[in-house]
C-alpha cells in the first residue's frame, strides 16, 4: 500500500508491516495504525527510527529501542495491560520509547515511563505507563556523544 508522509514523501508499506495500537499513542487516541521507518542512509549507525502514523501523514514519532541506551531497562508491566496484545512471547516482544528532541539538543531524552510494547507475531501494540519509578525524560545526549567519540566517528 502507498502511504504519504510529511518527512519521507510517498512510501510503499507492506500490509504486514502495519502496527495497530488500539488505544493510539498517549495524547493521540485517534491514531491507531503505524509503521516503523528506519533511516536507511545512516544504516546501523542511527538507532533512531520513526513510528509513522498511517492515519495522519503529518505525524511521525522518533523512537528508539531503550536497551540501546539503558541496557538494564526492564520495566514492570501489568499482565492485564498486555492482554489486548495477545500471547506475548519474549522473542516476539519489541519495546520502543519515544525520543524527545528539543531546540537545545543537549536536553534530548527518551521516555522510560511510557514504552510502546509491540507483539511482533500479530503486530498489535500499546503505549503503556509502567509501574516502576522511571523518568519521563531520561537524558541521552551525553551518552550518545560519548559513544560516538569512542567509536571514532
Amino acid at each position: 500500500m502507498k502511504a504519504k508522509t510529511r518527512m519521507f514523501g510517498e512510501i510503499d508499506i507492506q500490509e504486514d508491516k502495519i502496527i495497530t495500537l488500539e488505544s493510539g499513542m498517549i495524547g493521540f487516541p485517534d491514531m491507531q495504525k503505524f509503521t516503523l521507518i528506519f533511516d536507511e542512509e545512516k544504516g546501523s549507525k542511527s538507532h533512531i527510527m520513526w513510528l509513522q502514523s498511517m492515519d495522519d501523514p503529518q505525524t511521525a514519532f522518533p523512537v528508539i529501542n531503550p536497551v540501546t541506551i539503558k541496557e538494564d531497562y526492564n520495566p514492570s508491566v501489568s499482565e492485564e495491560l498486555l492482554k489486548p496484545l495477545g500471547d506475548m512471547k519474549q522473542e516476539d516482544t519489541f519495546v520502543l520509547t519515544t525520543v524527545r528532541v528539543p531546540k537545545d539538543i543537549q536536553d534530548m531524552s527518551i521516555n522510560l515511563k511510557a514504552p510502546i510494547i509491540i507483539n511482533m507475531s500479530n503486530n498489535k501494540g500499546a503505549q503503556i505507563i509502567v509501574e516502576d519509578d522511571l523518568p519521563v525524560r531520561f537524558k541521552i545526549y551525553d551518552l550518545l556523544k560519548s559513544r560516538k567519540e569512542k567509536a571514532g566517528e
